[in-house]
């Protein structure tokens, strides 16, 4: 065999098992939660078990209920876990409810957001790698987008209720609260204050709220 015709044998077995691996990719896997989920997400749904229904989510017409944090925020979302038609499409979405002087506190995924406000106004920002924090005032109907991993965040600046929706490029795009994840925890108070020069009584009183110990 000529070194042109080894070439050609290589790229046909290469064309071959390209052509094969498309045809055995499935358009969606709708999250089977009788089974663990993996690394790859859940396993799929028999497809000839589903619906329409499985296709649809409701959820994100409801207002949710601000008064229930400390914030004065409430966030529904559309992810794999509660709309399991989005499991392996690597998108999600989620309804965001400010009230008035309300904020998301500043926190991070592991994906990109992007953002659109529908009601009110609110100044949304990040911050950068190098400390540089981007933020600006947004206004009905303007979008902004928050890079993967970059702590972000919302604050309500109007006099009204704030609406926005994100969409976010995976199914399970994770969250990270930087509050929660200081004081929800059993660290010990004084660990907490070296790491974050917060007064050891602060951040006591700071893990009351939260739910911390220690």
């Amino acid at each position: 065999m000529t070194a042109v015709s080894k070439v050609l044998f290589v790229l046909s077995l290469v064309v071959l098992f390209n052509v094969s691996h498309a045809t055995s990719v499935v358009d969606f896997c709708v999250a089977d939660f009788n089974y663990p989920v993996g690394p790859a997400g859940y396993p799929c749904k028999n497809p000839a078990n589903l619906t329409v229904d499985d296709f649809v989510f409701s959820g994100l017409g409801v207002p949710g209920d601000t008064s229930v944090t400390p914030f004065k925020v409430a966030v529904t979302g559309a992810f794999d876990a509660t709309f399991p038609a989005l499991n392996g499409l690597g998108i999600s979405m989620a309804r965001l409810d400010i009230g008035v002087g309300g904020v998301v506190p500043i926190h991070t995924h592991r994906v990109s957001e992007l953002i659109i406000l529908i009601e009110g106004s609110i100044i949304a920002g990040f911050i950068a790698e190098d400390n540089t924090a981007y933020y600006k005032t947004l206004n009905k109907g303007d979008i902004m987008i928050f890079p993967q991993n970059m702590l972000h965040f919302q604050v309500n600046c109007g006099e009204i209720p704030a609406l926005a929706f994100v969409s976010l490029n995976s199914a399970n795009p994770g969250f990270q609260l930087t509050s929660t994840s200081l004081f929800a925890n059993d660290l010990p108070s004084n660990v907490v204050e070296k790491i974050t020069l917060v007064d050891v009584v602060e951040v006591q009183r700071l893990k009351g709220l939260f739910g911390g110990t220690n």
